[in-house]
Order: structure tokens, then sequence, then C-alpha cells
């Protein structure tokens, strides 16, 4: 058998708006108990419900490993209040945080800011990887010894080591220093939905993780290689991606055989990939996935978090850690660890400066 890369596997912990940060809390530790690189929490301007990467924050201290990946649209807000937030993020968790990258279309939402119609897909994905863009810029604004907290002199930056990022977009400009030192992780990951043509070649330029959704490995694979193309093309090791799977996941009926296919199980909302059966044939299926090379891992979206999660954790989970296919410890402190990836260098740091 061929060298495979580690399985990486991380879940959905959104569903029904919930104000209480004990339910995301829970369900955050129980993804922490099974070893998942990190859980997710979507959200968007036409969601009820109160905003990801604020309860993800309140989740990050209550926590010590799982990564925390709030979905942060890019559409209709400033790009330097983002980076912040996402920085802020990152430094509350140890180094766990991610943003999974996204846009507004619809002309409901940008009703709700007044500023600008609705614009297209392939538009608004330009200006998320702008987004993306400036952000890394921001976090590398600050070198990773700028603070220099010398009580004595009264100094507390040293101001050489503060770099201005002058970022020009189609829709907005940055001049930067950003206002939150450097994020332990360098930069905090990057994640992207790269299923869609539009925002594939945002998803091949920026994204550390790149989330796909197909119904066969086959497919899957031809997703991945358009990947890893477009990524050649900007300059970018291929290797540096991350590609999961992402699968709606119904185990309500915990031992009953999977829909024939995947290709045949019901669309959910017009999203995904949606799979119904048991734990044990989940467990089948994310071997198979991964033993083809096709992917290096799994997102999972439970229909009911609560109770799927649990079954996710100890059942598929369980099975695949005792075949020796998925890890029973964390091999690091923050989610670049958990992926394999490596902390970003500086951009305006000199060559061999400290990153």
């Amino acid at each position: 058998m061929s060298y495979l890369r580690p399985l990486h596997l991380a879940a959905e912990i959104g569903g029904p708006p919930r104000y209480d940060p004990a339910h995301y809390t829970g369900l955050a530790r129980l993804a922490e108990r099974g070893t998942l690189d990190f859980v997710t929490l979507g959200d968007s301007f036409a969601r009820p419900g109160p905003d990801a990467l604020a309860v993800l924050s309140r989740v990050a201290p209550d926590t010590r490993r799982i990564g925390l990946v709030p979905t942060v649209t890019t559409t209709h807000t400033e790009p330097f209040h983002v980076s912040s937030a996402v920085a802020t993020l990152d430094w509350v968790s140890g180094g766990r945080a991610g943003w999974g990258v996204d846009v507004s279309t619809t002309a409901a939402e940008a009703r709700l800011f007044g500023r600008r119609p609705a614009a297209s897909a392939a538009a608004l994905w330009q200006e998320a990887g702008e987004a993306a863009d400036a952000g890394a810029r921001l976090w590398d604004s600050w070198e990773d010894d700028a603070e220099i907290r010398d009580a004595a002199s009264g100094r507390f930056l040293d101001r050489d080591k503060l770099h201005r990022t002058d970022f020009e977009g189609a829709a907005f400009s940055i001049r930067g220093p950003a206002v939150v030192p450097r994020p332990p992780q360098g930069r905090p990951v990057t994640v992207v939905d790269g299923t869609a043509d539009p925002a594939r070649e945002t998803a091949a330029r920026h994204a550390d993780v790149v989330l796909v959704r197909a119904t066969t490995p086959e497919r899957t694979a031809g997703i991945r290689d358009d990947l890893h193309r477009r990524a050649v093309a900007h300059g970018r090791d291929p290797g540096s991606l991350r590609l999961l799977a992402a699968l709606t996941v119904d185990l309500g009926d915990a031992e009953s055989a999977p829909e024939p296919g995947l290709a045949s199980g019901p669309p959910l909302a017009g999203h995904g990939t949606y799979y119904r059966g048991g734990p044990v044939d989940l467990a089948d299926l994310i071997t198979q996935w991964h033993r083809t090379g096709a992917v290096d891992g799994f997102h999972l979206t439970p229909i009911t978090p609560g109770r799927d999660l649990e079954r996710i954790v100890n059942g598929t989970v369980a099975l695949l850690q005792h075949r020796s296919l998925f890890r029973t410890f964390y091999p690091g402190g923050t989610l670049r660890e958990h992926l394999g990836l490596a902390r970003p260098a500086n951009r305006y740091a000199p060559q061999g400066a400290r990153v």
C-alpha cells in the first residue's frame, strides 16, 4: 500500500440557533475528546442567532486543544476589523483559530447594510480573496518580537518592527499596521469551501484547508487535481493544501445501511452531500475514500449535532482509532500543528529573523 497522509477530521457544531454558551462548549469538548482537528460554526447575515466568531471566542477558554473555525463573511464587512477579530481568537485560544471565508450573495442581505447592491458570485469571491490577502498582510504587519514591554524605558513597541501594508483592492484599501500583535500561529488557518468554481480560485490562492462536496472519490480527486494546478500557478506548494470532503451526516438510525452510493442520497437544502447510515458504515466510508488518496480527511456536518456528534466521536472515530487510521492524541498545541502545516514566515521581517 502506498503511503497515506495522516487522516484529518473536523465537524460542524451549528444547528438551530442557541443562546446558551454551554451548548457550544459541550459540543466542542466532545469533539476535542475525539481529537478532531477542529470544529466549525456556520454563520451568515441571513441566519438568526449569535455571531459565530464571538461564540467560539467564548468557547476558547473552556477548551484546550481543539481548533476553532467560525464562518466569517467578507461581504459587507471591513477586512481590517475581520483580521483583528480572527487574530484575537487566535490569542484567546492559544493558537487554535481559523476562519471559514464566505460571501454574501443575496439582495436581502445587501439591504441589511444599504451600502451597495448584491454582486455576482465571481466578483464577491474575488473580493473575498483580497480580504484574505489583506488579512495575511495585517497579521504579518507586526514582527514576532515587535513588543518590547520595557517598563524601565517606557517602551512598549519597537516601531521599526511594525509595517504598513498599503494594500489596494478593488473594493477597499488598507494602510495598516494591525492593532493586534501577530497571532501565535503567525496566520490563523484559512478555510474555504472550494466546491464551486468562483470560490475555487480563492481557495487555491489563499486557503490552508479546502472543503469539497462531491459524491465519489473520483470526482473529489478531479477537484483536488484542479486545485493543485491552480495553486502551482500562484506559486504555492500544493502539498500545503489540506483537502477535506464535506459530508452532511444523519446517524439517527445507528445500524442501518447507508444510502446506496452517496450520489443517490437526498440533498439537504441544496447544500453538500448527504450520508445516512450508522457509525460503523461511516468509518468504512472514510477509510475507503482516504485510502484512494483523493482526500486528506472529512468535514462532517451532523443533522442533529447533540446526537450525531456523540455517535461520530464514540462510534466512528473510536473505530478509526482502533484501526490505527486516526490519532489518539494531539500532536501539538496549535491548529497548524494538528494539520501538519508550517508556521508562515513573516513577509516583512528581515531574512533570518525569528518567525
